[in-house]
């Protein structure tokens, strides 16, 4: 195998690709990035079994030559070591050349590099995957959708259905919903399908995964294909397939949690809202006691507080822009309104409490396609 490479579109796609792999594999192969040359350019695929993603580099893109290549063929060769050599290397073109016994030299300018490639023959193949059921996203809202759910999974593993974000699609509408059984964070977004009748649930996405394909996909309004199998999701974008293995298990039925009724409403502004719980955290150690106290003071006033025993105690009042409904005392974990306030598109939220120990939910004013929703914390 032999071709010369344009050096940065290569550190793009070695990169994305290395995003899949893990050093803690038990399988030798799955340390490398496969590498193969053909008539068309040249592809990268890197993997740890549960993520697989792949990257090509076309011969020519809008007329300017990026690959050539002399003679095709693959290798395989260790993440680790290739992926900071080609970062390193100091001219605009590369040459990979290999040899018999998979030796590989690479070469840039004056530098050359002598690496021990691995047998491409025993790299597991990409699942094959039908592509049925296929519906589109643009890449910038994927981005968003991804980044408004995936901050609520859960980080323990005792139950591991909710270390993932559940999709559902009815009607045209796909359904995105997290939670860590404290929090649960859900978005509605309607989207382009190739059959009317597409419909599906139970797809539970790793965060992990999520959190590695928002971190590869350009920040653009191009369409992102997504392909649903039985324990498998594709996400196809230019030049780009991410694939990623579904979590077992059923999701728990998030729909019954949320309280249809309130006994108190309160609309405010999300910045200063956001602002006044960061300093309400201040005075928290370690990040260890995040409860913040809420209460109403008359004329419509709210008191937030928080207390650390052997720090201090701070104390704020906020005025809503609206409120209606009884008094209302409550405690909740700051850190928990603080991630969602982030992700919240909307100059104002309105929350609905419905009791001292209920879950309340918290919504953007100038939309209807997201809702947070909190369990409250019992101070005494």
């Amino acid at each position: 195998m032999k071709f010369t490479i344009n050096r940065d579109h290569f550190v793009q796609s070695v990169q994305h690709v290395s995003k899949a792999i893990s050093p803690r594999t038990t399988i030798p192969v799955l340390t490398g990035i496969k590498i193969v040359a053909s008539e068309d350019g040249v592809t990268l695929t890197g993997s740890d079994s549960d993520i697989s993603i792949e990257s090509f580099i076309p011969k020519e893109d809008e007329d300017i030559q990026l690959v050539e290549i002399e003679e095709p063929g693959s290798i395989v060769l260790q993440a680790r070591f290739f992926a900071e050599i080609v970062k390193k290397l100091p001219e605009e073109t590369i040459e990979l050349t290999v040899a018999d016994q998979f030796a590989t030299t690479l070469k840039s300018g004056s530098s050359v590099f002598n690496l021990n490639g691995l047998d491409p023959d025993e790299y597991p193949r990409l699942p094959e995957i039908e592509e049925d059921n296929v519906f589109k996203l643009p890449a910038d809202l994927l981005k968003n959708i991804i980044r408004q759910t995936v901050f609520a999974v859960s980080t323990v593993e005792t139950r591991p259905i909710l270390t993932g974000v559940n999709w559902a699609i009815e009607e045209g509408q796909l359904m995105c919903t997290a939670t860590d059984s404290h929090r649960l964070a859900m978005r509605n977004v309607s989207v382009e399908t190739n059959t009317n009748e597409l419909s599906f649930s139970n797809v539970v996405i790793p965060g992990k995964s999520l959190n590695e394909l928002n971190k590869i996909l350009d920040d653009n309004n191009e369409l992102t294909d997504i392909i649903v199998t039985e324990n498998q999701i594709l996400f196809k974008a230019k030049n780009i397939l991410f694939f990623s293995r579904l979590l077992d298990g059923n999701y728990p039925a998030t729909k019954n949690m949320i309280p249809t009724q309130s006994k108190t409403s309160v609309t405010l502004d999300t910045k200063k809202f956001l602002q006044a719980i960061e300093r309400a955290l201040l005075l928290s150690r370690d990040g260890k006691n995040n409860v913040v106290n809420l209460k109403t003071i008359g004329n419509g006033q709210l008191e937030i507080t928080s207390v650390t025993p052997e720090v201090g105690k701070v104390t704020e009042d906020i005025v809503p822009l609206e409120f209606a409904g009884e008094e209302l005392r409550i405690s909740f974990n700051g850190k928990n309104i603080i991630d969602a306030l982030k992700v919240i598109d909307s100059t104002d939220v309105k929350i609905d409490f419905t009791g001292a120990m209920s879950p309340f939910v918290m919504k953007p004013t100038e939309h209807d396609n997201m809702l947070h929703l909190f369990s409250p914390v019992r101070t005494y």
